[in-house]
């Protein structure tokens, strides 16, 4: 079992049915979580506002504001967790979710046991970012600046923003550039071995990656697809 730090993190549920969102809240909170529940999107921003947030549980259908719009306005702000609960079970809606920056879905119905295991290992893996040889790197004569100590990153002199998942893949590449990284072994460090998913999962997430840093994202020269093996890096 591994130890998060003695802080209480503080998570915030958002579901428009009280009574999942109370369960929800009421649980986490027994486990020693500060929990801010939020029935709809505009009560969502306003806690993420003014809170300091370590992980969102967001469902995705909301009355006024959509969880994949409330994703994308946090993604813009923050590199905080968020774990998409949804009623929809087909590849391509799962996929959506992280096309826009979510670390991690739910099905309802799922089991509150669950959800407070998968609060924990996306916590654990947050806090537990690969961290690369040397945390500041230049590639390609500047063109792309990776600060991992300062969670910085430029393309072009231009910040880009990361979310954690994309952070501990490219971290990983960064850290071994002459490895092959195989879809499993990126899925072990970017979604924790307790992953139980599609492999396409990590093609999605390298595919983000790529629109963020690479020239044109279908000829990359950073996040290398070795063909019928898995990634590795080409940044010199």
């Amino acid at each position: 079992m591994f130890m998060m730090s003695c802080a209480i993190k503080n998570i915030m549920a958002v579901d428009d049915e009280p009574k999942i969102l109370e369960a929800v809240v009421s649980y986490l909170d027994s486990k020693g979580f500060k929990v801010f529940g939020a029935a709809n999107g505009k009560q969502a921003l306003e806690i993420f506002g003014r809170e300091n947030i370590s992980l969102i549980i967001l469902d995705l259908m909301l009355p006024d504001i959509t969880g994949e719009e409330i994703c994308r306005k946090i993604r813009k702000k923050s590199r905080a967790p968020v774990i998409m609960l949804t009623a929809k079970a087909e590849e391509r809606d799962l996929l959506q979710g992280l096309n826009i920056g979510a670390d991690d879905y739910m099905t309802k119905p799922f089991s509150l046991k669950e959800l407070h295991a998968r609060v924990l290992t996306v916590l654990r893996r947050t806090e537990n970012d690969l961290v690369p040889l040397t945390v500041r790197n230049s590639f390609h004569n500047g063109d792309l600046i990776v600060d991992f100590e300062k969670n910085l990153f430029q393309k072009k002199g231009v910040p880009v923003s990361l979310t954690p998942n994309e952070t501990r893949i490219l971290a990983a590449l960064v850290k071994y550039p002459g490895k092959v990284f195989t879809r499993g072994e990126l899925i072990n460090i970017a979604l924790g071995d307790e992953f139980d998913g599609y492999d396409r999962t990590v093609d999605v997430h390298v595919k983000n990656l790529r629109r963020k840093i690479e020239d044109d994202p279908g000829s990359p020269v950073y996040v290398l697809t070795i063909h019928g093996l898995g990634y590795k890096f080409g940044g010199e």
